[in-house]
């Protein structure tokens, strides 16, 4: 059995909302909803959905940028909220983050050796030769040359930047990474090598990796296991090869249909507005059901859970009615057959 790394348990963030000094009270925005989550060592697992569905917030609070509502976080066992302040910051650092930005994620007045040099300071405690000769295996590691190290941000590409932020990453020596749509700002071409160097730096430094991302063909070539949140909630997950060829939820089927595919036939647009329910006021019952073509009654009454598929191992989803069958679609790597 694998090690649980990371094991999230009903993790919730609300913005907002309560009452205020003689004011009515107001709802909040709920960004997150009882998010549960187990990351294996060593593997790496893809989380995708729409825009505003909520992946950028469950990034942050797993590396500390922000603060659950509700919920626990546990690292290797250990609860992060329990924490105190600097036992918190100690093993934080085993958890970092690189950003969707390269170019605005790093300070434009530092050069890179200052912005490699910080975490190396601060979070390991180095000095003297000993942090000269870290920076330069980091540089080394990302495949950047000796000279870039007395550059500023604004004189590299958005690819030799993204290779910057992942290198400022390791120097904190984690063990996981969470990578925020880490390739979505890139050219193809320079998507592919930053990929490359991320499934390297894995088996170099034995990484576990929390992909999120928009882009399913990203995902799909680089993650073990896939999770799919909408409006807050994670409402599929499977292995990787289990939820493209095997969808059951109608929103990641629709996701599937909607993500163009060079040589594939045309993508399948929905019918009606496809809009997000209110976050301040988020409907009973599964939050797709009024843009699924599936929903019945019961959809719009009771909240469906996560639950186990029947005949299909480790593949869970949210949803009372689940599609059944293979997904007929159409790869630059393969192919996959069926029924849809």
């Amino acid at each position: 059995m694998s090690e649980t790394l990371l094991e999230i348990r009903q993790l919730t963030r609300t913005f907002g909302g309560g009452r205020r000094w003689l004011a009515p009270a107001h709802p909040g925005v709920h960004a997150v909803q009882q998010v549960d989550l187990d990351v294996q060592r060593g593997d790496t697992l893809g989380i995708v959905g729409e825009s505003g569905c909520g992946k950028s917030t469950l990034a942050r609070m797993l590396v500390g940028l922000d603060t659950p509502s509700s919920g626990s976080i546990r690292y290797s066992g250990v609860d992060l909220q329990r924490l105190r302040r600097r036992d918190r910051h100690a093993l934080s650092r085993r958890i970092q983050y690189v950003f969707q930005d390269p170019l605005s994620s790093l300070n434009p007045r530092k050069r890179v050796r200052d912005i490699l040099a910080a975490p190396l300071r601060y979070l390991r405690g180095l000095e003297g030769q000993a942090l000269e000769r870290r920076l330069g295996e980091l540089m080394e590691v990302v495949n950047l040359r000796p000279e870039f190290i007395t550059r500023y941000p604004h004189e590299f590409s958005g690819g030799q930047a993204q290779r910057i932020g992942i290198a400022r990453a390791l120097a904190a020596e984690p063990e996981v990474l969470v990578l925020d749509e880490p390739v979505s700002a890139l050219d193809v071409s320079v998507q592919a090598q930053v990929l490359q160097l991320l499934r390297r730096l894995k088996r170099e430094f034995d990484l576990t990796y929390l992909f999120i991302s928009h882009d399913l063909s990203v995902v799909e070539t680089i993650s073990d296991r896939i999770a799919v949140m909408y409006f807050g909630r994670i409402i599929e997950q499977a292995t990787a090869r289990q939820l493209f060829q095997y969808p059951a939820h109608p929103y990641t089927r629709l996701l599937l249909g909607s993500a163009p595919v060079p040589g594939g036939p045309p993508i399948q647009a929905e019918a009606g507005d496809a809009e997000l329910p209110d976050p301040l006021a988020p409907p009973p019952g599964c939050a797709f059901a009024p843009r699924c073509p599936r929903a019945r009654d019961e959809c719009r009454g009771e909240l469906p859970t996560l639950d186990k598929l029947p005949g299909r191992a480790d593949h869970h989803a949210a949803c009372l009615y689940p599609a059944e069958g293979s997904w007929r679609r159409f790869s630059t790597t393969n192919t996959q057959e069926g029924a849809g």
